[in-house]
């Protein structure tokens, strides 16, 4: 009955937090004429501002905010490492390397293009993260996973910086998506990106109940009929799909996968059938609150909320790294 209540509470802050993305911005709209506008009787400024930027910009954020933070869930379920971050491990450096690579190669510029860039690029890069973590005595484990990812982010961060300073045309149009910024989407981002998160969010819940048998221990798992190969597998396409469609959108966030697992965990305790749902509201109300927190105090212009989500990140990180027993989880 807890978790119930404090998931319908996370969802009313959530609910909060879009009716103020509607209403905030270069110009503040009060809520009684973003309701009209909604029901197509505000007045045709009102209603070309909410229906043409607004309204688009707070759906991406939502579908965003569910892959980032059901990602960095089944992330850190998978490898028991409480450093698991789609970002800290390499798959958006590997999604921001392809789109970077496919634009210098064939002059992608179309949504799908970057899409599928974005998905390859992730899938190489964590299975790379994962060959070196499983390598040597005792295969993967939580320490050996994330020095990988970090090496691996490393050395893609280096390539991408590198091909992007000889490719001005590549530079012009990563630098700014690199940054992780919500401004300019429209309603067609959403309805393309929309199918990849489903399938990534279907595939994340029904891994729920197996997760929850690995965070025993491989061997209680096998004990316990769970195919450990299959459920990794399964939890490397989850993070690929959900990442690789956040970022060909947004641009690579970092931390938000990190830190939403953490407080989802806090409230509804280590079992992934609640904190999962938890991390899919909490994500998204994070990733908006920073929104609102860039669009407020960089006025006439705006903060990326990418920015502003690594400002509220690296504390906790920092938090997180001095704490004792960080080996797993």
């Amino acid at each position: 009955m807890r978790r119930r209540l404090l998931l319908v509470v996370s969802l009313g802050v959530l609910l909060v937090l879009c009716v103020l993305s509607l209403a905030i911005g270069t110009r503040d709209v009060p809520p009684a004429e973003i309701l009209a506008a909604l029901f197509g009787d505000g007045a045709p400024d009102v209603e070309a501002l909410v229906w043409g930027a607004r309204l688009p910009r707070t759906l991406v954020a939502l579908l965003v905010g569910v892959s980032l933070g059901l990602a960095g869930a089944v992330m850190q379920a998978l490898t028991r490492n409480p450093l698991g971050d789609p970002g800290l491990l390499g798959i958006s450096g590997g999604a921001a390397f392809g789109i970077v690579i496919a634009v210098i190669a064939t002059g992608v510029s179309s949504f799908y293009g970057y899409l599928g860039a974005a998905l390859v690029g992730a899938l190489v890069a964590s299975a790379v993260v994962y060959a070196l973590g499983s390598a040597g005595r005792g295969g993967a484990t939580p320490v050996k996973l994330a020095l990988a990812g970090v090496a691996v982010t490393a050395m893609l961060s280096s390539l991408t910086s590198g091909l992007t300073l000889v490719h001005p045309e590549a530079l012009n149009r990563y630098r700014f998506w690199a940054a992780g910024s919500l401004a300019g989407q429209d309603a067609g981002v959403f309805w393309r990106v929309l199918p990849f998160v489903l399938v990534g969010v279907v595939l994340a819940l029904a891994s729920a109940g197996a997760l929850n048998s690995i965070a025993l221990g491989d061997e209680v798992a096998v004990a316990l009929g769970r195919r450990i190969g299959l459920v990794r597998a399964q939890g490397v396409v989850t993070i690929t799909l959900l990442t690789g469609a956040a970022v060909a959108v947004v641009g690579p966030i970092v931390f938000l996968g990190m830190v939403v697992p953490h407080l989802a965990r806090a409230i509804s305790g280590p079992d992934q059938r609640w904190l999962m749902p938890f991390a899919m509201v909490l994500a998204p109300v994070l990733l908006l609150a920073a929104d609102l927190v860039g669009r407020v105090i960089a006025r006439p212009g705006e903060t990326e909320v990418g920015i502003v989500v690594a400002f509220v990140g690296a504390p906790f990180f920092v938090a997180l790294v001095r704490r004792r027993r960080l080996a797993e989880l």
